[in-house]
């Protein structure tokens, strides 16, 4: 299938492999971090060749990869790891080691849950570390801490959660965005694609079917008194009927196509367009309306789009005339301008409302209001109203 798709963000086509390499550097970094902030403070009354620094260095390396090792899952269960995380540094205060390091791990964390978890588990984890670490703080200043400084330093530790957490959840509010937006385009689509459809069917259908019913009761009427006038009322039932299973045939062959994202012109009859228009004069010739066809301007190929809308506009048209009108004869005015096409269908005929005729919410037609989808589809004009002189007038200006 040929599908215009586009790319993902570069981070979403990463392997599963970089991500978890990604984590043990990640849980590499914060080792490195744990065994700095406490073997340099060693140093200095020992040396770093002294005998006591280099046994104590084992068992405080390898407490560091043990603390660091849980970072390697961060990315699959976050909520997790964010909670052991917690709880090690209880564990490092109680050593008397410093936990500034494991803090840094989590407000990234936290950032990451924000991301990728709902709001109210991620606000839950901010506020558990705020207060873990506001129990620690106490725990460790023995004497009384100034009030102003206990303020300054919550507010300066509070950024410290809240901004990482904020970066986070506007990645997860954008992301939630995106999702509803690509199925909001994904309903319109459907939508778009019903109402193409369903004027098709229309225009295909009840033309054929208006056409059919008249001459079939052309045919009923003269059958024993002329049998030739009910032959050539049969003939024009065949033919009609024939096209419109083309068209029908057509139509299911384009929705095929659109499915399966290929196209063979060989199996897929032309779409109808102006060409049509005289076997279309003939077929309305036949059921009782004469179309007169009057051309301006030099004819010239025309867009797709832009050849199917004026034929549908001029098919429906005349198909109302021969319908609702009572008219034995309509015409039927197409100016090829430089940049627009005009379309201009008018008729004498007195029978009929114009509620009826526009196709009106008060009735149950649809063929005034599918012209007038068609044509602003295409961004042109389009104005169908009685004549002051009587009949009725369907116009509609095309640009191409």
């Amino acid at each position: 299938m040929n599908r215009d798709v586009p790319r993902a963000p570069w981070l979403r086509r990463l392997p599963s492999g970089v991500w978890t390499a990604l984590s043990w550097c990640a849980a590499g970094q914060l080792a490195l971090l744990l065994f700095m902030s406490t073997t340099f403070e060693m140093a200095p009354p020992f040396g770093l060749r002294h005998p006591g620094f280099l046994v104590d260095l084992v068992p405080r390396t390898a407490l560091a990869a043990a603390l660091a090792l849980p970072v390697c899952w961060a990315r699959r269960r976050p909520a997790q790891v964010f909670g052991v995380l917690l709880a090690e540094s209880v564990v490092v205060l109680a050593l008397g080691e410093r936990t500034w390091p494991l803090f840094m791990a989590l407000n990234v964390l936290l950032g990451y849950l924000a991301a990728v978890r709902p709001g109210r588990v991620s606000v839950l984890a901010g506020a558990t570390e705020f207060a873990v670490w506001f129990g620690e703080l106490l725990v460790v200043r023995h004497d009384a801490p100034e009030l102003s400084d206990l303020a300054s330093t919550a507010t300066a530790f509070a950024a410290g959660i809240a901004i990482p957490w904020a970066i986070g959840n506007s990645v997860r509010q954008h992301r939630r965005y995106s999702a509803d937006l690509r199925t909001y385009a994904a309903h319109q689509a459907i939508t778009v694609e019903r109402l193409r459809i369903a004027r098709e069917l229309h225009d295909v259908v009840a033309h054929s079917i208006g056409v059919i019913a008249i001459q079939a009761g052309a045919a009923s009427l003269v059958l024993d008194v002329e049998p030739a006038g009910a032959r050539r009322a049969l003939d024009a039932i065949e033919a009609t009927s024939r096209e419109t299973l083309s068209g029908l045939r057509r139509m299911l062959v384009s929705l095929r196509h659109a499915e399966t994202g290929g196209e063979d012109p060989s199996i897929a009859p032309p779409l109808a367009g102006l060409e049509a228009i005289d076997r279309l004069t003939e077929t309305m010739a036949q059921a009782g309306v004469e179309v007169d066809v009057r051309r301006q301007g030099r004819p010239r190929p025309l867009p797709p789009e832009i050849d199917l809308a004026a034929f549908r506009i001029v098919q429906e048209s005349v198909t109302n005339v021969l319908r609702h009108a009572g008219a034995d004869r309509c015409e039927v005015h197409i100016a090829y301008e430089e940049r627009e096409l005009t379309i201009e269908v008018l008729d004498d005929g007195q029978r009929g409302t114009p509620g009826r005729r526009a196709g009106s919410t008060a009735g149950t037609g649809y063929g005034i209001p599918g012209m007038r989808e068609r044509v602003a589809l295409l961004n042109g004009r389009f104005s169908a109203n009685s004549r002051p002189e009587g009949g009725f007038r369907v116009a509609a200006r095309l640009p191409v």
